[in-house]
């Protein structure tokens, strides 16, 4: 127990606190509590970010005033001092630094002006008005006379690797070559890189590497995918492929960046070339794609599309319950519903691979603004639209777009149809295709124009017959040297079964077959020109994803194995089954004819007993009356 002494002074000083003020209150707190030293602590930052604060509105101030200073001074200097430095002083620079490396720092013109940059000299002082004169014109007769005694650029190159702050790198700029004539069947490839331009001469071009092609449907576009693989596969390109190794990128769906092989897991630095079908997108490709990626595509005329489509996608909602286009066409497209998966084959498709609205126009007027700003999008995105149509010569055209050769651009046709699947259309079903496709027949009509006159304005008619008549004939010479029959063949005629063509609805795709004694370059070559798309597409995913393509080929090993394996013990569960069946139909069959013998068996007893009943009734009643008459 506490002395009263001890309690009485503990109720003193409860009662001091008590009755003090807040601020005296808060001043013992901070001093006298516990937490005293967090108080000093928090006290000190505070003062310090005061004194910063203070500090740093000081200096601004200063720079400001030293900034204004300056102005004041260029103000004052004549424009010639501070113009934008040319090209030409920069290709001069190198010698005179080297001139003024052999004098002191003290006495380079270039230091004295900046200097008197420096210098608070005021426009009222005459004497640092004529000083400042002074040490311009010396310092522009300095640049004058080490200028003039500057030796060529072109002996020395080592201002071309130095790097100058606030000056852009000199771009290439392209050489000009007097023109070389060469025949016109010359199959010589020196022209790869040259474009003649209207002065008749030669500019020298690099080819492009990153390229973007909108692969649309039925428009002769596996042709130029193969293209793209060849020339892509001889220059060691990337390809944008499809995930888990698909053959499209996840078409009809809009096209996203994560669709590719490699984006996601960042496996890949730079995709070249993305050419498979997809429905566009143009900000998920330009997540993919650098930003000098050339886009191109291909159209085709949409009423002999149209009929190409019929036959393809005959399975489609829309077209399988009809028997022919005409039928379709003459009901107003009644079994198309847009809104049923797979329909979009069956209206305004090329305008639906181009990631825009395919639903058609509800009058003349509505038409109009929808096909310009179809146009208008389809301009902005890709500079190039080829056309079906004309294929060789929008071959020659791609050449010169992408700085090609005619050797890259040769080619066979692939996923082609048979004739005898092919079936002309009359006048009068040409104009309900044109009707019903209304965008597409827009979109063809004008970029139709835009081919001819891009061909008029870079080429030339002439130039342009004398390319694709080269064109033609090297493919006739690829075609004697790969192909045995010298064309396509039927599917059912292609003897190699890797370089079968996927056969889909009613159409007939031709396929190809290799001469026997090629070598191995030749073989490897021509292989390559008639490779379908689906394999081609697999081949390339193995070679660029290796690890991946292996384990999906062991998982599809597991998955036939282990279906192989569910089939053997089906068949062998059925057939036990069977067995076991057939052992209890035998015995059920046994047992009921036993028991019909057995039944036999009884009725021939029980008429055998009844029958020695009556013998022995007759017998005793004939004894009977033999006593009686005896009697």
């Amino acid at each position: 127990m506490l002395p009263p002494q001890r309690i009485a002074g503990r109720e003193r000083r409860a009662f001091q606190w008590r009755t003090a003020s807040p601020w005296t209150t808060c001043v013992r707190v901070a001093c006298c509590s516990r937490l005293r030293f967090m108080w000093f602590v928090l006290m000190f930052l505070t003062v310090l970010c005061v004194a910063l604060q203070m500090l740093g509105v000081v200096r601004q101030a200063r720079s400001a005033k030293v900034l204004k200073l300056v102005s004041e001074q260029l103000v004052r200097m004549p424009a010639e001092i501070h113009r934008p430095i040319k090209r030409k002083d920069w290709e001069n620079l190198w010698s005179v630094s080297a001139a003024f490396a052999e004098e002191p720092v003290d006495q380079h013109p270039l230091h004295l002006h900046s200097s008197s940059i420096q210098r608070k000299d005021e426009s009222e002082n005459p004497r640092s008005e004529e000083r400042r004169e002074q040490v311009l014109e010396d310092t522009r007769k300095k640049l004058t006379s080490t200028t003039k005694a500057a030796p060529p650029i072109e002996a020395n190159k080592l201002w071309l690797g130095q790097e100058f702050p606030n000056q852009p790198q000199r771009p290439a700029f392209p050489k000009r070559t007097p023109e070389i004539k060469k025949p016109p069947h010359s199959d010589d490839n020196n022209d790869k890189y040259r474009l003649k331009s209207q002065a008749d001469n030669t500019v020298t071009c690099q080819p492009k590497k990153h390229i973007v092609f909108l692969k649309t449907h039925k428009t002769a576009s596996s042709t130029i995918l193969n293209i793209l693989y060849r020339y892509g596969e001889s220059h060691n390109l990337t390809f944008a492929l499809p995930l888990n190794m698909h053959s499209q990128l996840f078409y009809p769906a809009f096209f996203a960046a994560h669709f590719v092989e490699g984006v996601r897991t960042r496996s890949v630095k730079e995709f070249h070339v993305l050419c498979n079908h997809m429905r566009f997108s143009s900000q998920e490709v330009r997540k993919v794609m650098p930003k000098d990626t050339f886009y191109f595509s291909i159209l085709r005329n949409p009423v002999v599309m149209m009929e190409s489509l019929f036959v393809y996608y005959k399975a489609i909602p829309a077209f399988r319950a009809v028997k022919s286009l005409e039928e379709f066409l003459i009901q107003g497209g009644r079994s198309y519903n847009a809104s049923v998966p797979n329909n979009h084959y069956a209206r305004n498709i090329l305008t639906f691979d181009f990631g825009l609205d395919n639903t058609a126009p509800e009058n003349d007027t509505e038409l109009d603004r929808r096909s310009a700003e179809v146009i208008t999008a389809m301009e902005r995105d890709f500079p190039l639209i080829l056309i079906s149509e004309y294929f060789d010569e929008s071959l020659v055209l791609l050449k010169h777009a992408l700085c090609w050769s005619l050797d890259d651009v040769s080619s066979f046709r692939l996923n082609s149809r048979s004739e005898r699947s092919r079936r002309p259309l009359s006048a009068e079903t040409a104009d309900r295709v044109k009707e019903w496709n209304s965008l597409d027949w827009r979109l063809y009509q004008h970029f139709n124009t835009t081919f001819w006159k891009r061909i008029d304005s870079t080429l030339g008619r002439t130039e342009l017959q004398q390319e694709v008549e080269l064109l033609r004939a090297k493919r006739r010479n690829l075609e004697q040297m790969c192909l045995r029959e010298g064309g396509a063949v039927d599917p059912a005629q292609v003897q190699d079964s890797s370089l079968k063509p996927f056969q889909y609805g009613a159409a007939v795709i031709q396929g190809y077959n290799l001469r026997l004694a090629l070598n191995n370059d030749t073989r490897q070559l021509c292989q390559r020109l008639i490779t379908p798309e689906l394999q081609y597409t697999s081949a390339l995913y193995t070679k660029q994803f290796p690890q991946l393509a292996a384990a999906r080929a062991a998982a599809a090993k597991k998955i036939a194995a282990s279906r192989n394996t569910a089939t053997h013990r089906a068949v062998k569960r059925n057939i036990e089954t069977n067995v076991h069946t057939a052992m209890l139909n035998n015995t059920s069959h046994n047992n009921t004819n036993k028991a019909i013998v057995d039944e036999h068996s009884s009725h021939i007893l029980a008429n055998s007993v009844v029958h020695n009943e009556r013998q022995n009734y007759f017998d005793a009643k004939k004894q009977h009356k033999e006593i009686k008459r005896n009697t």
